[in-house]
C-alpha cells in the first residue's frame, strides 16, 4: 500500500523534462504529506544525480512553530536532506489568516526557489485534499476548470509547482512513513472546525475522484510547456511567438499557450473569455497581410497588443505581445511568463528571465 521508488518516479514521470541533474525543492510542513513527499523525491533526485531542497516555512501563528520548523529541520538532516526554514515576519491579520498565511507561503517558496535557481518547487497536495477541494468549489457554484480541482502542474515565472501526489490518498502517504519508521507532527488548525477544509473533512462522503485525472491534467500541462519551448521568445521586454510554430500546434494548446501568454504579459488576474481568445488564435493563424478593411493585422488582447512583425534579415514571422498603449508591464511577482521546462536544460545555473 506504500509508495515505492518505482510508484512514485511513475508519478513523477508527466512532469518531464528535468534538467540531467535534477535539482528540487519541496516544501516540507513536518507533517505526514509533506515528509513522506520529500523523502521520497530526495531518493527520485539523488537516482537521477540530482538532489532536494527542503524549505520549511514558519508562520508564526503558533508559540510551538519555530521548536517544530527545527525539529523538522533536523529531521530532514538526518535523513541526508538539506533544508532551510524561511519565516514569515511582521504583523499578522486578524481575519482572513489562512488565505494570507497561504499567499505568504508560496510568495516565500517562490522566492526561495528564484535565489536558488531551483525550477521545480513540489508540493505534496494528495487525492483526499483534491476531493475536499472539489466538494468546496461544487458548494461554491464553481464552473468546469473549478470542478476539475487543483492543477498538477503550474508554470509560474521562476519556478513550478510540482503535485505529484494527487493521485495518491492520505492513507497511502502515511503507510509509506510507517514502512520508514518516520514520526511526523500533526498541524492542530487541521481539526479545527473554524475552517472550510475541515468542515468538509469532518463531514466526509466525498465524491470519489476519477483516478487518472491528475495524471491526465499534468499531461495537458506538460505538452502546453512544451509548445512553450518551441513557440515562445524573448524580445527585449517583450515576448513574441514565433507564427509557424504556433501554427503547427494543436487548436486546445495554441488556445491555452496564447491565453498564459497575455495573462502573463498583460497582468490581469483572469484568462480572456473563450470566444475572444477564439477569434484571437484564428488571426493569429491567418495568412500575413492586411485584413479586408485594408487595415494591419495588429490587434489587442487582454490589455495586450499583439503585432506581426518580420525578423530582421529573415523571412521568419514573429507576433510580438507587449502591454497595450505602451504601459508598464503588469504582471505581479509570481505570474507565468516563460515555462520553467524552457530552462531544463541541464546547466549547474539555468538561465531565468528577470
Amino acid at each position: 500500500m506504500r509508495l515505492t521508488a518505482e510508484s512514485f518516479a511513475a508519478l513523477m514521470a508527466p512532469f518531464a523534462p528535468f534538467e540531467s541533474h535534477p535539482v528540487l525543492a519541496a516544501a516540507v510542513s513536518g507533517g505526514r504529506d509533506s515528509l513522506a513527499l520529500a523523502l521520497l523525491a530526495h531518493d527520485w533526485a539523488r537516482a537521477r544525480g540530482g538532489r532536494v531542497l527542503g524549505l520549511i516555512v514558519d508562520h508564526g501563528l503558533r508559540p510551538e512553530a519555530a521548536r517544530e520548523a527545527e525539529a523538522t529541520r533536523g529531521l530532514l538532516a538526518g535523513r541526508g536532506i538539506e533544508a532551510e526554514i524561511l519565516r514569515w515576519s511582521g504583523t499578522k491579520p486578524s481575519h482572513g489568516v489562512q488565505e494570507a498565511a497561504r499567499a505568504a507561503r508560496y510568495g516565500l517558496l517562490f522566492e526561495a526557489c528564484r535565489q536558488r535557481g531551483i525550477l521545480h518547487l513540489l508540493v505534496a497536495h494528495h487525492g483526499d485534499d483534491q476531493a475536499e477541494t472539489v466538494a468546496m468549489r461544487a458548494a461554491r457554484g464553481s464552473g468546469a476548470d473549478g470542478l476539475a480541482g487543483m492543477a498538477a502542474l503550474v508554470e509560474q515565472r521562476h519556478a513550478r509547482l510540482l503535485r505529484p501526489l494527487l493521485s495518491v490518498s492520505r492513507a497511502r502517504l502515511t503507510a509509506t512513513l510507517e514502512a520508514l519508521g518516520v514520526a511526523w507532527i500533526d498541524d492542530p488548525s487541521n481539526a479545527d472546525p473554524r475552517f472550510e477544509r475541515v468542515r468538509v473533512r469532518a463531514a466526509g462522503a466525498l465524491e470519489p475522484l476519477d483516478p487518472g485525472e491528475g495524471g491526465r491534467r499534468a499531461g495537458r500541462e506538460g505538452r502546453l510547456a512544451r509548445a512553450a519551448v518551441d513557440v515562445l521568445e524573448v524580445d527585449g521586454p517583450d515576448l513574441a511567438l514565433d507564427r509557424a510554430a504556433f501554427r503547427r500546434l494543436g487548436t486546445e494548446v495554441k488556445a491555452a499557450l496564447l491565453s498564459r501568454t497575455v495573462q502573463s504579459v498583460g497582468g490581469r488576474d483572469y484568462p480572456p473569455r473563450r470566444e475572444r481568445l477564439g477569434r484571437a488564435v484564428d488571426r493569429l493563424c491567418q495568412a500575413p497581410g492586411r485584413g479586408k478593411s485594408g487595415k494591419s493585422q495588429d490587434f489587442t488582447l487582454s490589455e495586450c497588443r499583439l503585432m506581426l512583425r518580420q525578423v530582421p534579415a529573415s523571412p521568419r514571422l514573429r507576433w510580438i505581445v507587449r502591454p497595450e498603449n505602451g504601459k508598464g508591464n503588469g504582471r505581479k511577482e509570481g505570474q507565468s511568463l516563460i515555462p520553467a521546462a524552457f530552462f531544463a536544460c541541464g546547466g549547474p545555473h539555468p538561465p531565468h528571465v528577470d
